[in-house]
């Protein structure tokens, strides 16, 4: 049985000094096809393979969905006005409601899924989702932006997910990414969602160093190695990793927080994907969850680790 490797201290690169921008806002038009061929790709001879073709699915009509839509409403001069002074995310999600152009997306969404493989369970929560009443939805939706979905009701979660995904990822990208500054620890700088996890990237002029990727909207931002993601704290950070396994994925643990965060190592592997690597590396998942530390580390696709 696999073991988490001895506790170890991530290097800090000598001699190399890159200055990124602070944030990489997301490319709808590319990011969720290429989600999709990430996922297949892990899937090949994965104990997960069923699943992550699941998600795959999903990501494809993600993708789909977003390239057939009229580009959403950015928000107001006196939303971004507010959100500056302060110092509050731009798309405020507390302030979400659905308009026409979100119950299109949803409606199509539904739709889509419909005609994809899925296991017996999630199809019965599909059309449970369909039928269900407007303020049973809204709570849904409620609360995969407050990134309160319950376990027991994963698959419902999971589909509104993938609707809230798109609609955010759009409107990230219609920001001007100059304009947006740190929120607090643990929080996009876009929509204020938590992170899904950190990856050290090769990117020109970042490279070696490390952006959170945002559970939500996707959007990417600068933040210090050898620092909680969470809760900001630069003491007791340690690496976690399966005996043996591969050498691109970490769990910084914090002893401050007792949570972790897993962390890629992108400029290794450039086809690394925040949500489907996470999805794969799911082992880590489990054998922390014997550990003192707990997982911090939001995907709406894995509920209930």
């Amino acid at each position: 049985m696999a073991e988490v490797g001895s506790t170890q201290f991530d290097p800090i690169p000598i001699g190399e000094v890159a200055k990124p921008p602070f944030v990489r806002l997301p490319d709808p038009s590319t990011m969720f096809a290429r989600r999709a061929r990430r996922l297949r790709s892990l899937a090949d001879r994965h104990q997960l393979r069923a699943y992550l073709a699941f998600v795959a699915d999903l990501s494809d009509v993600q993708h789909r969905l977003q390239s057939e839509l009229p580009p959403p409403g950015p928000p107001s001069s006196a939303d971004l006005a507010r959100s500056r002074q302060f110092k509050m995310p731009p798309l405020d999600r507390s302030r979400f409601t659905r308009d026409a152009a979100f119950d299109a997306l949803w409606d199509q969404l539904l739709a889509m899924v419909e005609q994809i493989v899925m296991p017996e369970n999630a199809n019965l929560s599909l059309q449970r989702l369909r039928i269900s009443d407007p303020a049973a939805q809204a709570a849904m939706i409620a609360a995969v932006l407050d990134g309160a979905m319950p376990a027991a009701a994963a698959a419902e979660h999971a589909f509104a997910a993938g609707a809230a995904q798109v609609h955010f990822v759009r409107l990230a990208a219609q920001l001007d990414a100059t304009t947006l500054a740190p929120i607090s620890d643990g929080a996009c700088p876009a929509c204020g969602a938590a992170p899904v996890c950190s990856m050290v990237v090769g990117w020109s002029g970042a490279e070696n160093t490390r952006f959170c990727a945002c559970s939500l909207c996707a959007t990417m931002w600068n933040y210090p190695r050898i620092k909680c993601v969470l809760c900001g704290s630069t003491e007791g950070i340690a690496y976690q990793e399966i005996a043996g396994g591969s050498a691109t994925v970490k769990a910084e643990t914090c002893d401050s927080c007792h949570r972790y965060v897993k962390i890629f190592q992108q400029h290794s592997d450039r086809s690394l994907d925040p949500v489907a690597d996470d999805i794969a590396t799911l082992a880590l998942d489990l054998l922390l969850r014997e550990s003192e530390y707990r997982r911090g580390g939001a995907n709406p696709f894995l509920l209930g680790y």
